[in-house]
Order: structure tokens, then sequence, then C-alpha cells
């Protein structure tokens, strides 16, 4: 009796409290570093170059904003040999840095390197992990003394596992050169690396030399140069860097539109734009700034949707005002726009596209006029457009009615101008060419699409994939798109 008294009062008391659970590891930014180089002795030990591309540029992301002048310096002691010239070369400038800093910290005693040599692969990263830390704290100068000795050390070695590690140096070599205001001086030896990187078939240098090249030459309005150098040189036929490709897409929709070719440079400018990541705001605003511009060169007006995405309504304010003034085809209207916010436009660099936007402006204006009056006299048409005079409104409404801008005949004797009757639109061609540039941008969609799908060499030959194999596929999978989202955070 007692005993099933004592068992029934335990069935019925307050249950005792779970063990709490054990708050995670806090893991800081040394280890994290260390991971990173055991990654990257990992991966060229394996020769595994896709694991350098994921996992290594996701940690490098995560690690960045943490990187202090300190830590650095502590990472280089623990990472690189003593008898090495880069570690005194990098702890140096990180001296140089944290001394020019506001906030300069104390130093920090770390464990020595035990090991006398280091893989290329490993110092070069460390150069890395310093270019980061100078881009961050604005020391453009160090970080140029920096790239220069990076470079140069790329220069003599040939291993296919450097080709990532390579491509970030020098990406923030052409970053450091353009903030310095100093890019024409490395021009000639971005061509120099470019030769060497397809000589390598370094595919990943290529694309990004390929870009450091194009945006050196329209930094400086050598568009027909730009074009020479896309056009020769020999690059991949599909880009493996996705960023790469939607930044190859902008430079050239903004050569296109500088080649009056507004069509190609409409659908460059739609495929980098539908391309960038979300995150990527900056990018995004300026490659809308060009895609709307030459949208209204083409005589398209933009919705208003397009100018009202979240984080870019503000930035493309300027735009939109002028997107309403062409609309409404009112010339005074768009002089006023033009000159009130002629600053942004010269920072935009797009201040020549919206000259050529005057005649759309009247031509706009002239197919208004032509809708709402069946008969107009050709004084009337330079009053309403503001013309000199009504000689300047017959050139204007003969060239109109060439290039098949409106349906009407100049009565030259009376001096009036004289819409004809409308047609149906559907007994025209009109529907069956807009049905076909529908058709042909799925086809090119779906064809893009194909393309992007990668298979190994005689992957329908192999045997089905047990689960195990098919979870650690898609879970390197999902790590590459982390990467991936990642380098656009950084980059953009």
């Amino acid at each position: 009796m007692d005993i099933d008294k004592d068992e029934s009062q335990k069935a019925n008391g307050a249950a005792e409290p779970a063990p709490a659970a054990p708050a995670p590891a806090v893991v800081t930014v040394e280890e994290k570093l260390k991971a990173v180089v055991a990654l990257v002795e990992k991966s060229v030990k394996t020769k595994d170059t896709r694991l350098l591309i994921g996992r290594l540029l996701r940690q490098t992301a995560s690690v960045r904003k943490q990187l202090t002048p300190s830590i650095v310096k502590a990472f280089l002691q623990r990472t690189l040999p003593t008898d090495l010239e880069s570690r005194a070369f990098l702890s140096t400038h990180v001296d140089q840095a944290a001394s020019s800093s506001m906030d300069a910290e104390e130093a920090t005693t770390s464990p020595q390197c035990e090991a006398s040599t280091v893989i290329p692969e490993v110092e070069l990263y460390s150069y890395l992990i310093v270019l980061l830390l100078l881009s961050d704290s604005k020391q453009w100068n160090l970080a140029k003394a920096v790239a220069d000795n990076a470079v140069s050390r790329l220069s003599s070695i040939n291993r296919r596992t450097l080709d990532v590690i390579a491509a970030r140096i020098y990406y923030y070599y052409g970053l450091a050169y353009e903030q310095s205001g100093d890019l024409a001086s490395i021009r000639s030896t971005l061509l120099g690396l470019h030769r060497t990187a397809v000589l390598r078939h370094d595919a990943i240098g290529q694309e990004t030399l390929m870009n450091l090249l194009l945006r050196n030459y329209l930094h400086y309005n050598l568009y027909d140069q730009a074009e020479k150098f896309r056009s020769k040189a020999q690059k991949a036929d599909q880009f493996r860097s996705g960023q790469q490709y939607c930044r190859y897409l902008y430079y050239l929709g903004r050569i296109r539109t500088i080649q009056l070719e507004y069509t190609e440079a409409k659908d460059c400018l739609q495929q980098s734009l539908r391309r960038a990541p979300t995150i990527a705001h900056g990018f995004r605003i300026t490659v809308s700034k060009w895609l709307i511009l030459v949208r209204l060169l083409l005589g398209e007006i933009p919705d208003r949707t397009e100018f009202a995405q979240p984080g870019m309504s503000a930035a493309l304010q300027p735009y939109f005002e002028l997107t309403q003034s062409v609309k409404a085809g009112d010339t005074i209207a768009f002089k006023q726009v033009a000159d009130r916010h002629s600053s942004v436009f010269l920072a935009d660099r797009t201040h020549n596209l919206i000259t050529r936007l005057h005649q759309n402006v009247i031509r706009i204006g002239l197919r208004r006029i032509n809708l709402a009056y069946s008969r107009i006299s050709l004084a009337e048409i330079a009053s309403k457009l503001h013309l000199a005079s009504a000689e300047d409104a017959e050139y204007i409404v003969a060239k109109a009615i060439r290039d098949g801008g409106i349906d009407a005949v100049i009565d030259h004797e009376g001096g009036f101008v004289a819409s004809r009757e409308r047609v149906d639109v559907y007994s025209t061609c009109e529907p069956q060419a807009a049905f076909h540039a529908r058709i042909a941008f799925c086809l090119d969609l779906h064809n893009e699409a194909i393309k992007a799908m990668r298979f190994e060499p005689d992957a329908h030959r192999h045997k089905t994939e047990t689960s195990e194999e098919r979870a650690e596929r898609l879970a390197a999978e999902e790590e590459l798109a982390k990467a991936l989202e990642e380098e656009d955070k950084d980059d953009f």
C-alpha cells in the first residue's frame, strides 16, 4: 500500500525540470580564418576547385565584417612562416592601416607559425584578407601597394587551384586604382593578365579581367576600344560566374546604347537587371537608369511601377520626371527637368542620352497632335511644339511621315497637315510582329535555361545515385548557392 501511494504521488506531482540545453559554442574570428586555411589546404590536396568556389567565398564573406588590424596581424603571424618576405610586407601595411585609423587597437600576441614553408594558395589568400581589410577601411594607397605585390606574385605561379583567389585579387586590384583615380595606368597590366589567363585556360580569371578591362575603357568613354576588345577577346562559351556575366551584359548594353543599337542594348540591359540579385541595390539602380533611357529612345514609355521599386524610388525620381515630360511631348517641361537635374545626369554619365531624347519628345508631341487634329496648320504645330518657325515644323513632320511615326499628308500650298483615316490595326502585320516577339523571347529564355544546366561527361551512363549520395549532392549545391549569394553581396 505504501509503495502504491508513493508511486501515485510521483505520477501526480510536478514534472522534474528538463536539463537546459547547452549554449552553442561561440566561434571566434581566428577559428573561422583557421578553418578557411584548412579548407584551402584540403582543396589543394584533392585538387577540388569547386570547393574553393563554394565554401571559401562564403566563409570569407562571413568573416569580412569582423576583420580588424590586430586580428589580421595575428592571422599572418600564425599562418605565414617567419622568414617569408610576404609576411613582413603584409604586416607592415597592416600596421600602417592601424596607425592611420582613428580606433587603433592594442597589439595581441598569437602563436607563431611553426611550419617552414607554406603553399602559394594560403600565401595569396593572406594577401586577399589584407586587401579586404584595407578596402573596407578606405586605405586605397596601401591597398594599391598590396595589390601590386600580389599581382606580381601571381604572375610567377601557374596553378589552377589559385584561379578563384587570383580572380578576387584582380577585382580589388582594379578597385583600388579606380578609387585612387589612376585607373588608366593599369590598363596594359590588365591586358597582359588577360592574355596570360587565356593561355592558361583560366576561365574565372578571363571573365573577371574582361569585365575589369571593359570597365576601364568605359570609365574614360573609350567605347570604340571597348567594343574592339570585346569582339576580339577569346572568352569561354559560357560564363562560370553569374555575377560576372551580369556585369558583362551591363557593359555590353552601354556599348550598344552609344552605338545607337537600342534594340540589342535593351535586351542586354533587361537580362542584366533580371539576373542581378535583389540585394544589389546600387547595381540594379544603375542598370535601371540606362534601361529607362534606352526604352525612351525606342519610343516606349516605362510603367510607373518600375520607378516605385523598394529602395530605388528616390534614386529614380529624376528619371521619372523625365519620363513624364517625354510622355506628354512637352519640350518646355523636358528642358526644365534636364536643367534641374543636370548634376544628377552628369554624375550618372547619361547626359548625352538625354540630349538625344529631345527629338523623341518632339516626335511624341507630333504624334499626339496628329491623333487630336484631322487638319492643322504648320504654324500651329510650330507653336505647340515650341519650334522656331513653320519651316522647321514642316521638315520635322516630313521626316516623321517618312519614318512611319505618323500617317498624314503635308499640303505645301495650303500650309497644313492632314491626318489620314486610321486603319484597323488588326488588318495590318503589327499583331503578328508582337506575337512573334513574344515567342522569340520565350524561346530565348528556354535556350538559356538549357545552357545553364550542367552535366558531368557520360552522366546518363552512371548508375542511379543512392539517397546518401543525393543528400550530399543537394547539400553541396545549397552551399554553392549560398556562396554565390554572399559573393553578390560583396561585389555589387
